[in-house]
């Protein structure tokens, strides 16, 4: 920041401050929304602020939709499955593609980002398809595993790139010393690797959280197996919709998404620093 002057400090700040606003404004208009009463919501002018602030949505959700905390549990537990199924390929993928020479290994790489551009709405006859004839439609495998399907590239392209900032000189050491290329990518690079599996993980759990909604209502119609994107379609009736509670649902699912974010804030600024100064 020394190098910066005054001005280039100041037009700094209030970048980093209207970035942060469109960032944080939505989650802070939920919590104030969530605090306020059904009633007061629609009122004329609108008050982005009131006097009239409770918790009671937040004891009321769990009665409007008994299941909320097993749909948070389910959507907790099928991204901690994608997670670790989309590591033990993506591993091994993202380091052959940063140690060896095959060919079109560039051509699949450019296929694996186009595969991301790809939204899930466009595969989901073929998807249904697919999952129906393994049998794992209404089951949890029929949100897991298309999932995995669409993170797998995305954590190719990330690890990939944390990979080639290894020296190649330690894998070469443990060739010497008569280490096998699979002992060595155990025993050196993964431990070196670390904080970029960081990153990876972080990166497809978050992705994995939010992206169930549209798997789910398609693949799976039993109300256990759903995640909390889709069990927040219980807080709309045929009438109205509980905007306060749905509100303080959504940020209590959130929470965990949150926490994990916070306590590995550390190792993803290292993952995503390091390697970036090449010595």
């Amino acid at each position: 920041m020394d190098r910066y002057t005054l001005l280039q400090k100041i037009g700094l700040y209030i970048g980093v401050a209207i970035f942060l606003a469109f960032i944080l404004l939505p989650f802070v208009e939920m919590f104030v929304v969530s605090l306020r009463p059904l009633e007061h919501l629609f009122s004329t002018p609108y008050r982005f602020w009131g006097d009239d602030f409770s918790f009671d949505a937040y004891s009321r959700m769990w009665e409007t939709v008994p299941l909320l905390g097993r749909y948070i549990l389910n959507s907790i537990y099928i991204s901690t499955m994608v997670t670790l199924i989309t590591l033990i390929f993506v591993v091994p993928a993202a380091y052959a593609f940063a140690r060896l020479q095959f060919p079109m290994k560039n051509a699949t790489l450019g296929i694996f980002l186009a595969v991301n551009m790809f939204t899930g709405a466009v595969l989901l006859i073929p998807l249904y398809r697919v999952l129906r004839t393994l049998g794992l439609l209404n089951t949890y495998w029929a949100m897991i595993v298309p999932g995995v399907a669409f993170l797998i590239p995305t954590g190719i392209w990330l690890l990939r790139s944390y990979l080639e900032k290894i020296p190649r000189e330690l894998e070469e050491a443990a060739y010497v010393d008569g280490a096998s290329r699979l002992y060595t990518l155990r025993r050196v690079v993964l431990p070196l690797a670390v904080p970029g599996l960081i990153v990876v993980s972080t990166a497809v759990f978050i992705t994995a959280y939010a992206q169930q909604f549209l798997f789910a209502i398609t693949f799976n119609q039993v109300r256990e197996y759903q995640p909390l994107p889709a069990g927040l379609y219980e807080f709309i009736g045929y009438q109205d919709v509980t905007w306060n509670e749905m509100m303080a649902a959504s940020l209590t699912g959130v929470l965990p998404v949150m926490l994990i974010f916070l306590f590995l804030q550390k190792y993803l600024v290292a993952g995503l620093t390091a390697g970036a100064v090449k010595e």
